[in-house]
Formats: C-alpha cells, structure tokens, sequence
C-alpha cells in the first residue's frame, strides 16, 4: 500500500488557526522565545506524524481552479450551476456554446472575445492551464506500484474501496450500484483507467469515514460520461471529451485535455479545499516575523493578526493567491516593540472559488 505523511486533524477551511509571537526582550532573547514558542505552537497544532493512506495526491497546478477545461468546445443545454473556473483553450470562444456567464461561480474565460457575453479573453492563462493539465494527466498516467491490477476493463459499482492506486487496462464501469471510497481526510485514491469511464443513471460515487472528494483523481484514457442524475466526486483528467448528463452532480473537476466538455448536469462544483496550516514562525530579524503555511495553490487565502485575540482587532495583512506550496509571508509589522502577536489564515470568501454550490 502507497502512503504518504500527513499531519493531524484538519481545521474548518474558514476557523481561525493561531500561533502567538514572542516577548521582544532584545533581539537574540527575542528570537530565542519566539522560536521557543513556534516549536510549542507547532507541537500543539501537528500532534504527532500520521500516515495516510494512498499515494501522492496529483498536482494539478493552474488547472486546479478550474471546474471545467477543455480543448474543442464546451457545450450545454442549459441551466445548471457551475463553481470555480470554466475555460476553453486552444478553440476560439465561439465553440462555447448553451453556457451563460450567470451560471459559473467564477470566471468564464476564453482565448479570444468570441465567447458568451461577460467572457474573459486569456490566452495565456489558459495556454498555461492546459499546459499544467496535460502535465497532471500524465503523471497520474505514469503513477507505479498500484495497489490493485484488473488485467481487462471492470464493474466496481457495489464495491467498497480504501484509498489506494487502481489500475484498469480497460474500460471501467459503475452502472450496477454505488460505489464506496472510504479512508481518512487526507488518504488519496488514483483511478487509472485505460480507455472509458462510464458512470450509470443514479448511481452514486459515496464517500464514508472523512474520505475527501479533493483526494480523489480519475485519469480516463479516453472519455468519460456520467449518467443521469448520477453522484460523482473526484476530478476527472480525461484524454478526449467529457459528458455529464441530465441532473447529474459532480463534487469535483472534469478537466478534457484534447476535446470537448458537456456540461447538461445540475451541479458541477470543486471540491472542498484543505484549510491553511502552519508550519513555522519566526523572526528574520527583531523588525519582522515570517510565517509559513502549507495551502492549496491557486486558492485565495488571506492572513491577518491579533495582539490579543479580541474579535475587533484582527488585522488583515494580506490577501494572496500562492502559486505554490509551502507559502511564505514576511510581516514588517511585526517590530521589536511587539509583546505578542496571533495569527490566523483562512480560505478567502470574497473570492473562493470553492464554495460549494
């Protein structure tokens, strides 16, 4: 069984996490307490190494924020919300088509002004994401060591499965019953598929114990499609085209590397994020503190600061959007007339693409 480590329990994406500074007392005593106190913090808040099950989750890089990308067009036929970012790269704009800027929860973006009305023409972020996506696609592709082989194609509707790397030289159904994927919050499941992926009318991806829907990737060597008011979760990475059917709710990403998306579902949303953790604070010199965090890249997070954890006197210090993980901020206001400062960082609603649905 693959595993990868992982910290403790996970916080709520949007409570508050502390860390508290040090009695400025000159400025290697300062220091020296203020390390002191990021080990106590660091202990308290990482209790102790765990091992999740699984392997590496897969790095979708600038693509992440995306619910839907996709290559020759994206098509609907209407109605349906769609959470997070929905682009159409390399066709043109006019390839979009049935999908109104109202519906996404997040921005539409194209490779020109052809798209629907309130588009955003971005060529380059968008050649940037495909670029990332074909990356992801085949990395997950090329993941080693799977913990269950099926020879040929397989039926794993009715199963229950733990976290883990699945390989299928063919096709993979879920049409008889639900499927199963049980572990922990940051246990991880890869789904290698070699040609189609087919999901029934009604039927259910379920997710039992805290099984997450962001740890959980499909690459489809061909094309997927999800039946009719059918459940999924995960993110798909499908070499060709994409299609959800009628009342269909996806927890997830579908992300076509050379074809085409459609989108006749009810919902399309992406999964929950992990909520932003520390990892260490100290100070550089005695005018400044640095805090690192762990984070979900391309997902707006914002940091403030407390002397005292009194609700009124939260400071905001900055809101970002990290291209990678670990983050790193230096607060210059930290200076070495300060006695004490808390920290929190929260996913950013004013601008989260992950709010569900």
């Amino acid at each position: 069984m693959n595993t990868h480590s992982k910290r403790g329990p996970e916080r709520a994406a949007t409570g508050p996490v502390h860390a508290r500074g040090a009695p400025a007392q000159g400025a290697a005593e300062a220091n020296r307490k203020l390390s002191g106190l990021a080990l106590v913090w660091a202990v308290l808040a990482v209790p102790g190494m765990l091992v999740a099950a699984g392997p590496e989750p897969v790095d979708l890089g600038s693509a992440g924020p995306f619910a839907i990308l996709a290559a020759s067009a994206i098509t609907s036929t209407g109605g349906g919300t769609l959470v997070g970012d929905v682009g159409l790269s390399p066709t043109t704009g006019a390839a979009i088509t049935g999908l109104l800027t109202n519906q996404v929860r997040g921005t539409l973006y194209a490779v020109d002004t052809g798209g629907p009305a309130g588009s955003v023409a971005a060529p380059g972020l968008l050649a940037t994401a495909k670029v990332d996506l074909a990356v992801a696609y085949y990395e997950a592709a090329a993941r080693t060591n799977a913990d269950i082989v099926w020879p040929a194609g397989g039926e794993i509707g009715g199963m229950t499965l733990g976290p883990g790397l699945y390989k299928f030289a063919s096709t993979v159904n879920i049409a008889g019953a639900d499927v199963t994927l049980t572990g922990d919050v940051d246990d991880v499941w890869i789904f290698q598929v070699g040609t189609a992926l087919t999901m029934g009318s009604g039927i259910q991806v379920v997710l039992a114990g805290r099984a997450q829907a962001r740890n959980i990737f499909w690459q489809v060597g061909s094309s997927a499609t999800l039946g009719t008011s059918s459940r999924f979760k995960g993110t798909l990475l499908a070499d060709q085209s994409i299609t959800m059917d009628t009342g269909c709710v996806v927890e997830g990403r579908a992300l076509a590397r050379v074809a085409a998306v459609t989108f006749n579902g009810q919902s399309i949303g992406l999964p929950q994020p992990a909520a932003p953790r520390f990892t260490a604070i100290f100070r550089p010199t005695t005018d400044a503190a640095t805090v690192v965090l762990e984070t979900t890249p391309y997902c707006p997070l914002t940091l403030k600061a407390c002397p005292d954890l009194l609700l009124a006197n939260w400071t905001r210090l900055v809101t970002a959007t990290p291209t990678a993980t670990p983050w790193t901020y230096t607060d210059l206001t930290e200076t070495a007339a300060v006695t004490q400062r808390f920290y929190r960082a929260y996913i950013t609603a004013e601008r989260d693409p992950y709010q569900r649905p």
